[in-house]
């Protein structure tokens, strides 16, 4: 506990000396309890000087996917990310979210993860997820709310991790249909939303929203299987950015979004994820399960966030997502 209070003191302080009289008076613990906080937290990553009639002074934090970098930049939420677990590495974050969702985990419990040994992405896709470069996050939801009217949840959460984007890095992606964020034409972030009924009533017994974000990542980080289609928000800004700034803002707009979907307030993200859908007016392809493609134009989001296109024969028809996929004509996006 000493390590926390003196770390949030110094950070009050950041850059200026707090000496070692007053943080014993201020915290009530022993000189040589902060002389063993100081020593944990340089362990950690923490560059703090240390100076005769000074005192102590915290110059440098890592970028570290601990509580407490994170909660210095979170402030107060209402349910998400009340309960906050970090992990230095887990086989995913939606599937360590199941696991204690089933042990009585309370609703709102965030799980983020320096990596990842097995992230997923929608219809069984791998994400891949490397250490010390992206943000690797899921958050475990109990609405009171019936599993029909959740049907939109993946869209929607691309919304808010814009804006979390738009919050902590000053810049806002787009949407690729249904649920990719991309920069500069590649994919930024992935989105995973599962759930489970109860099976005789088919009431929700839990709702998991996943999200992971490229950040530090160089184009060599990425596989050649996906570097074409690849980005990070390294790569695309040309500077670095701080993981638990990104990770704050992604768990406030999370907490913001459950509040909208509890009280059923939903139309500003329809209209925004409208705004930023890049497939919107595009000539596109739908590739089936079986790998079939068909040509179309992608004409509109409708209330569900089924995407109406224009076929061939000039016909028009809703497609949903988990039925098919979309891709450029010659590219990701494009």
């Amino acid at each position: 506990m000493s390590k926390k209070q003196v770390l949030a003191l110094l950070k009050e302080h950041q850059g200026a000396y707090v000496s070692g009289e007053g943080i014993s008076e201020q915290l009530g613990i022993t000189r040589t309890a902060i002389w063993k906080a100081v020593d944990a937290l340089r362990r950690d990553g923490y560059t703090v000087e240390a100076k005769t009639g000074l005192g102590y002074r915290l110059t440098e934090t890592p970028d570290a996917l601990t509580e407490a970098e994170i909660r210095s930049f979170l402030g107060t939420t209402q349910v998400v990310g009340r309960h906050l677990l970090c992990l230095q590495e887990v086989d995913s974050t939606n599937t360590y979210a199941k696991r204690i969702a089933l042990e009585g985990a309370a609703d709102g419990t965030v799980v983020v993860s320096d990596c990842q040994t097995g992230g997923r992405g929608r219809m069984g896709r791998s994400f891949q997820s490397p250490a010390g470069k992206g943000v690797f996050l899921s958050v475990l939801l109990r609405p009171d709310m019936a599993p029909a009217s959740l049907i939109s949840v993946t869209a929607l959460t691309a919304v808010a991790i814009c804006d979390a984007v738009e919050d902590a890095c000053g810049v806002r992606p787009q949407i690729k249909w249904t649920n990719d964020l991309v920069l500069g034409g590649k994919k930024l972030c992935g989105i995973l939303t599962e759930m489970s009924l109860e099976g005789e009533s088919g009431q929700l017994q839990y709702l998991v929203i996943g999200a992971g974000v490229n950040v530090g990542q160089e184009a060599d980080d990425f596989d050649s299987g996906v570097r074409e289609i690849a980005t990070s928000l390294k790569i695309a800004l040309g500077r670095e950015i701080s993981r638990p700034h990104l990770a704050a803002a992604m768990i406030r707009s999370l907490d913001q979004l459950y509040n909208a979907l509890r009280s059923g307030r939903q139309e500003e993200y329809l209209k925004t994820y409208r705004r930023d859908c890049v497939t919107l007016g595009k000539t596109v392809q739908l590739i089936d399960a079986a790998g079939n493609r068909e040509q179309v134009a992608a004409l509109d989001v409708d209330e569900q966030f089924g995407l109406v296109v224009r076929c061939g024969d000039g016909s028009m028809r809703v497609v949903r997502s988990g039925e098919v996929s979309v891709r450029g004509m010659y590219g990701y996006v494009e």
